[in-house]
Order: structure tokens, then sequence, then C-alpha cells
């Protein structure tokens, strides 16, 4: 029998010890390479990882600007203390930028904003492509029929059985698909909060399963004006024009809205009624049962100077069943009497809008087309003209006349001033600004204040920009863009602190060098004084 423990145990013991000295050779390698941390490591170790202290954050001291070192002083106040510019100091100002091969053949014209004089008149009663200029006209008819806090209210209804939902058009194209925004213009009404009211009243009478009809029979209407571009719709400068909308699918340059607004709505209010547990069939599109008439306001009186007849040319009424007016109240709500608070008819939840006039500045600040067709549409609709473009366009026109403007010559295809169509004099669209600075015309007022900035917001943002910076954060003007056919129309503060009014409209020149022009017409307006 052979003994060999002992050899076998220094063997082991030889093996472990070669090992470790691998070991920490290979280590010292890594330390000295700065690989591992340790005493031979060539560069400091990494700072440890932040705690959940954290040190007291400081903010450096910025002394406050004083009146020498700011911009300067406050502007006057527009109440008439500065004194009101001359014509002969207006038209030696502008002299130079009237010489612009662009400005040559053009209109325009300069007033007091405060007292409405008229300090520059260049061809101001030639009639011109408006462009979207027009949508001042449209603001002032709008603002003649809406009152200066009114809403547009979308309401569900109970059929002719307790299955039988209708989601009831009132006007409102800037439905959240959500919940509501309060603070918001687009989005202040929401149809989750409108499900949400509904699908509560249909469970509480033990309905799950419903057939969602849709009413469109307010202010009904084509989508698209025949005098439009084909591509209007299809590239976004235009949305179609509908009485139910949402305030996602708004078009925009290159990015189209639905072509049917309405389905996209009743999609969406299916898909909030489904998540809360109610089963949604929806009906084919067509009158819609246990419902007659539009909750919203009808005719109250006729339309100044406007057509009349019982349809407009293209199938559409020309205005509201008998139906419709005899349940309304006088302030153009559903009255009490009119609407039953169960059954048949009766309604099973309401939203409303932000103001119209607030969405009126909302559709200028954003030159907006097919929003300020639908409300204008709404306001022609509710004064008893018809609903097709040309019949809104001269329900607009009509409007502006009743309020003793010269109107003489003026014609609109549509409200918005996509039309090339359309003819209006510089010297109105002046007399529209003059009248909304007056303080007479809330509507009108709170539109104007809702026109884009120069330099700063909306289509203007872009505008009054570098060389002519003179006009930037001051002005506010509209816009208006057609192949061919440019105009500008808004206020602006000069240096005295006088509010002036000011209208462009260019033919004939390329888009930049028209927008350039005007842009130098305004920046003149505004630094020189003209005392």
């Amino acid at each position: 029998m052979t003994h060999d423990g002992p050899p076998r145990r220094r063997h082991y013991l030889w093996a472990l010890g070669w090992s470790l000295v691998t070991v920490l050779l290979g280590y010292a390698v890594l330390d000295v390479a700065d690989a591992a941390p340790g005493v031979l490591t060539m560069r400091p170790l990494p700072p440890p990882p932040p705690t959940e202290t954290v040190a007291t954050r400081t903010l450096p001291f910025v002394p406050q600007p004083t009146l020498p070192t700011s911009a300067g002083p406050l502007l006057p106040s527009l109440a008439g203390e500065a004194e009101v510019p001359s014509t002969g100091g207006v038209a030696k100002a502008l002299a130079a930028v009237r010489a612009l091969p662009a400005l040559r053949d053009s209109a325009l014209v300069v007033r007091d904003g405060q007292t409405g004089q008229v300090l520059l008149d260049q061809r101001g009663s030639d009639l011109r492509i408006p462009a979207s200029t027009t949508k001042l006209l449209s603001a002032t008819a709008i603002g003649q029929v809406f009152a200066p806090d009114e809403t547009l209210r979308t309401v569900v209804r109970e059929g002719d059985r307790p299955d039988q939902v209708v989601l009831v058009a009132g006007g409102d194209s800037l439905l959240s698909p959500g919940k509501g925004d309060p603070l918001a213009v687009a989005g202040r009404a929401g149809l989750a909060d409108l499900a949400a009211q509904v699908a509560t009243r249909l469970k509480a009478q033990g309905t799950r399963a419903i057939t969602l009809y849709v009413d469109e029979t307010y202010a009904d209407g084509p989508t698209t004006a025949p005098t439009w571009a084909p591509t209007f719709r299809s590239s976004g400068i235009t949305g179609a024009v509908a009485m139910l909308g949402l305030s996602t699918q708004r078009a925009a340059g290159g990015a189209p809205g639905p072509a049917d607004p309405v389905a996209a709505v009743r999609a969406a209010f299916a898909r909030q009624l489904g998540a809360m547990g109610v089963t949604v069939r929806l009906a084919p599109r067509g009158p819609a049962p246990g419902v007659s008439g539009s909750p919203m306001p009808t005719p109250s009186r006729p339309a100044a100077k406007a057509p009349t007849s019982p349809t407009d040319g293209s199938g559409t009424s020309s205005g509201p069943s008998p139906s419709a007016a005899q349940s309304m109240s006088p302030n153009g709500t559903a009255g009490a009497s009119a609407v039953p608070t169960s059954g048949p008819g009766s309604v099973l939840g309401s939203v409303e809008s932000a103001p119209v006039r607030e969405q009126l500045a909302l559709a200028l600040t954003d030159s907006d087309n097919a929003l300020t067709e639908i409300l204008a549409r709404q306001a022609a609709y509710r004064s008893g003209a018809g609903t097709a473009f040309d019949r809104v366009g001269a329900w607009v026109v009509s409007q502006v006349a009743a309020l003793g403007l010269d109107t003489r010559g003026v014609t609109l295809s549509d409200a918005s001033g996509l039309s090339r169509e359309n003819r209006v004099r510089a010297d109105l669209l002046s007399d529209v600004l003059v009248l909304g600075y007056d303080g007479r015309h809330p509507v009108l007022r709170q539109a104007l204040d809702g026109l884009p900035i120069g330099g700063l917001t909306g289509t203007m943002a872009d505008r009054l920009s570098g060389a002519n910076h003179d006009a930037a954060g001051r002005a506010r003007a509209k816009t208006g863009t057609l192949t061919g056919a440019n105009a500008l129309a808004g206020s602006v503060v000069d240096d005295s602190g006088r509010l002036l009014v000011f209208v462009g409209m260019v033919a004939g020149a390329g888009t930049n060098e028209a927008r350039a022009a005007l842009d130098r017409f305004v920046a003149a307006i505004a630094s020189c004084g003209c005392r």
C-alpha cells in the first residue's frame, strides 16, 4: 500500500500560490492602465453617484433694469393725448415706400384709429381681390348676430325609444375628443364629458345598448365652395365646413382635416360611450328619430337686405323648419316647454363651446378658413339667409351695409376669402377697422384683438421682422394671400403713441415681393410720427 498524502498536499498548495500571484499581477496591470481602481491608478476615481440630498439651489443676482437702460418708457395713452398725424407728414414719410415696384399700382389707405380721419388714400376705392382680409368683413357680420358671451351647444337627445340616441350638431367644430379644457378655445367642450353624462343617464334607465344617430339639420350645407380650387381641402388650406368637428383635426398647411368631420365626431363619440360600457351601433346618416329641429337658435329677425328663397340653389334649405323655430325660446335656447325631461326628445347630455367671439379671434389669429365659414354660416342661418357659400357671402355684405358702411361694388362668394371671385375696396376694410376700435361692437372688437401680432403670433409671426422691426410687437394685422393677390389690413401704434389703421392691397406682384413691400409700408407708418 502506497502513502502519497504529503506530496499531493504540496502540489496543491503550490498551484494555489501561483494562482494568487497571477490574479494579483493581472489586477496590478489593470490598476496601472486605469481600468480598475486602486493605489496604482494614474487618474482620480469618478465622483460618487448622487444621493437623495440635493444642495440648496442659488440663483445669480440680476439687477432690475431702469428706464434709462431699458427699451424706453411706456407708450402714451391711446385716449387722444398724442396729436393726430398730418396728411402731409404721412405722404412724406411714405413717399419712398410707395415708389416700390410692388406698391406703385397698389391700393393703400392710412387712417387715424381714434377719429377715423383719412391720412392717405391711394386707389382706396378700387375693387380688388381681398384674399383672407375678407375675414374682417365676416367678423363684422358675425358680430351683429352673436351676443358677446354666446356659446354653441352640442346636445344628445333620446330618440323615439330609450335605445335610440341622437347626437345633435350645434355648430361647435372645436370639440375635444377627450375631456374638455375650461381654459381653451379649441377643445373647451369635451366628448368624454358628454359621453359620461349620456352613459350615466342610459345606465340609470337600464339601457346598455343603443343605436346612435346624428341630427345635422342645424345650418347644414355644402362642405366646400364651388369657387375654391379642388386642392384647397386636400392640401390643408381649409378644412371641410360642417357643424361638428374635432379640435385635434383642424386643417393646417400640409395636414388636411377629415373630408367628413361629422362622421369623425360620431365615431369618436361612439368610442367614448363604448369605453364607458355602452354598446353602440351606428345608424345610417339621415333623419334622426324623436328630434324635430336643432337645440340651437333659429332666426329671430330677417337678414338685412339678404336675399331669401325656399332653397339656396344647392338643395340646402335657406332657413330652419317651422317646427325648429317654434321649439326655441326668444333667447335662442331650447324652451322648457319644448324639451321633455324624459322620453323621446329629452336631453341626455350637453356641452358648451368657448364664446363665439373667442372662436372668431382664433379664426383671425390662425387665418382659419373653415372656422370662419362655420361661424358665418351659422350667423347667416340664424338671420334667415341661405347656407350655400355665395349666399353667406351676400349676407355678409348686407350686414356690413346695414351698419351704414358703403359696400357699393363689393361682392363675396364666400366668407373666408379663398374665392378669387371676391371683390372688396381697401377703404371699406379701413371703415371696418375704425368701426371695430370705437368700442361699440364688442364681438368685433375682441375679434380685432385676436389679429396676429407682427413678429410674434399667428400668420404675422414671420412678418415685420429684420429691417422692418419698427412695427414688430405693436402692429396687429390680417394677412391675405392668393396667387397674384396679397393684402395686409390692421392697426399699429406709432412712435407718438397714436393708433393708426392701415390697409394695403397688392395685385400682380410676386408673393415675396408684395409681402416685403407691405411690411415696409407698415414699418414706415409705425416709425414716422408724421406730424
